[in-house]
């Protein structure tokens, strides 16, 4: 075995895990995971009232003038202004919705009387790119062009997003930076999926085993990109990692498990921001699996990948 060994407390919940959703997933999976959630699970509308929050739909345009929605999520009775987040979802680029993991940042939209605007891109491979990146980018210009009547002060937008919806994050910063786009403050790219070309020493050793394995990346690039995966007519916006200039970005943090397929591109892309002068803070977990902290946030390694984060947006909002 290559790999880093899975964290002690975090190995045994991946055989429970791996009984809801095998390592590697397969096209004729994906229409039954994109049916409906977990039995017994609470729904998003049961989470929010959980957790004191409110939301609302807005029909807006997404790419080539399309219809997509957005959710527009807040503490209840929320008054006032403050920052934004906004929001582009997990899910390999062809499950998932706007709400998955987004109640992740619930803590935030309470400490910081924050807004979350989070986007129902459309799926690959139905949708292969640049739809997904361009609704969410249409998502964003949507949210900075209406951030007065959300509350949202413009010089604190930032963008967030896990595993797929990191790379979207990133894609989109990279957008609105090339088209002179909103102002963000900052990106939380929580293990994304940066790299189409499955050249790094992680997408190998990450195969068969953990969550998100390289036999189920293989298919969401592929269903992204289909001829075009691997090849030189890839864009920087789909696979962010083949950008050569990643000067005059927002201030980023980005973090992922030491034991999972994205590790290197992700350190990779860290790196490649400093490089270029630019601000990073990056989190390898000693031992996490791709989204470790979501999937079993009751342990030790989760909850200290949560606090390095409420310890980056503190500084960044004050």
């Amino acid at each position: 075995m290559t790999r880093p060994p899975f964290d002690p407390e975090l190995a045994p919940m991946l055989e429970v895990i791996s009984a809801m959703m095998p390592p590697t997933l397969t096209a004729e999976m994906i229409p039954a995971m994109r049916a409906g959630g977990v039995p017994g699970m609470p729904t998003p509308q049961e989470q929010m009232e959980e957790l004191d929050l409110e939301s609302r739909d807005v029909v807006i345009p997404g790419h080539a003038g399309d219809e997509i929605l957005v959710s527009v999520i807040q503490a209840r009775g929320r008054t006032g202004t403050g920052p934004g987040i906004f929001h582009t979802h997990g899910g390999g680029m062809i499950i998932g919705d706007r709400f998955t993991a987004a109640l992740g940042f619930a803590g935030w939209l309470h400490t910081y009387n924050a807004v979350m605007v989070t986007v129902e891109y459309r799926l690959a491979p139905e949708f292969p790119d640049p739809y997904p990146v361009e609704d969410c980018y249409a998502g964003l210009v949507w949210t900075a062009a209406h951030a007065d009547e959300l509350g949202i002060e413009a010089d604190r937008l930032i963008i967030a997003g896990g595993s797929a919806g990191g790379g979207l994050a990133a894609g989109v910063a990279l957008l609105a930076r090339d088209r002179s786009g909103p102002h963000l403050a900052g990106q939380v790219l929580l293990y994304p999926m940066l790299d189409d070309r499955d050249a790094t020493g992680s997408t190998h050793d990450i195969d068969g085993v953990g969550v998100w394995d390289r036999g189920s990346n293989v298919l969401g690039w592929t269903s992204l990109l289909g001829d075009r995966v691997g090849t030189d007519s890839v864009s920087i916006y789909a696979a962010p990692a083949r950008a050569t200039d990643l000067a005059g970005l927002p201030p980023a943090f980005i973090e992922c498990g030491s034991a999972e397929v994205f590790r290197d591109e992700d350190v990779a892309y860290a790196s490649a921001i400093w490089a270029a002068g630019g601000v990073a803070e990056l989190h390898v977990w000693p031992g996490g699996f791709h989204a470790f902290d979501g999937l079993a946030p009751q342990a030790a390694l989760s909850q200290d990948a949560v606090d390095a984060r409420d310890r980056w947006i503190r500084r960044l909002w004050g």
